[in-house]
């Protein structure tokens, strides 16, 4: 994907540091080429330690071809323990000075299938909510101060169609916690807004984008699959960029006065 948008670079968000978690593949590295490309300096965590360190070559091998620029790194981290986030964000402090963007990508449904309420135990509903809800708690806890301190910041929580609906392969904890970001989100924008920190959300569609959602895909009929692109307005399934747009014009300073937010990039599937 980077080749073939070589065209689109800019310095947007020169001087820009942007923190993003879950950027080992999909959605989340789709997130960090974007804001590259548009001049920011990223981190990018995640706990797959040698599928992140892929993303970095990758990424820096681009950048290398491009501009000779040391704009991209990464840092392996398990963002559901609170002490492993305090060091995430001590070295970006140390790296880059500051952090102007946090974007809470990483979530998932942890390889869990749809199962009936009653045979879902609670070890399996907290997993679920410690990668989706707790984590985007830690990472804006430490972030905060910081980011009060420059009176500027922008958090962009990345939920999901089933924070807002349901889950389209009935996870009843992945539909819970997602909405429970999305009112974390809210209240964080109510008690940020005052130094400068705007708080948003983006609510992705079904993106192909990481193992777990391939598998989702496989497991449904060729009739399922038909009727999910029959579902959306525009008639295919997303891409990771069409993830990260959103995330950059939240990002930007074209949304300074929007806050506590929740944009549904689907592709017009869910129309409310």
């Amino acid at each position: 994907m980077i080749q073939s948008v070589n065209s689109l670079q800019s310095t947007f968000f020169t001087e820009k540091v942007v923190l993003v978690t879950g950027a080992a593949h999909g959605i989340g590295k789709g997130i960090c080429e974007a804001f590259l490309r548009h001049g920011a300096t990223v981190i990018g965590t995640d706990i797959l330690d040698q599928e992140l360190m892929e993303v970095k070559t990758e990424l820096n091998e681009w950048l290398d071809m491009n501009e000779k620029s040391n704009r991209f790194d990464t840092y392996t981290c398990d963002i559901t323990e609170v002490e492993s986030v305090k060091l995430l964000v001590d070295y970006t402090i140390q790296k880059f000075n500051k952090i102007d963007v946090l974007v809470n990508n990483a979530g998932g449904v942890c390889g869990q299938i749809h199962q009936p309420v009653e045979e879902v135990s609670p070890e399996q509903w907290r997993k679920i909510f410690a990668v989706n809800l707790d984590a985007a708690f830690y990472t804006t806890k430490e972030v905060a101060p910081y980011m009060k301190k420059q009176n500027y910041g922008r958090i962009i929580n990345i939920s999901s169609g089933a924070g807002r609906s349901t889950s389209l392969t009935g996870i009843q904890a992945y539909a819970s916690a997602k909405a429970g970001q999305i009112g974390f989100t809210r209240q964080m924008a109510q008690e940020l807004g005052p130094y400068g920190i705007t708080v948003n959300n983006v609510a992705p569609g079904f993106v192909i984008s990481n193992p777990s959602t391939k598998k989702q895909w496989e497991r449904m009929t060729m009739e399922e699959q038909a009727n999910l692109v029959k579902s959306i307005s525009v008639k295919r399934l997303g891409e990771p960029e069409d993830i990260a747009h959103p995330v950059l014009f939240f990002a930007s300073d074209f949304a300074s006065y929007v806050s506590g937010q929740t944009i549904s990039a689907d592709g017009g599937q869910q129309l409310f």
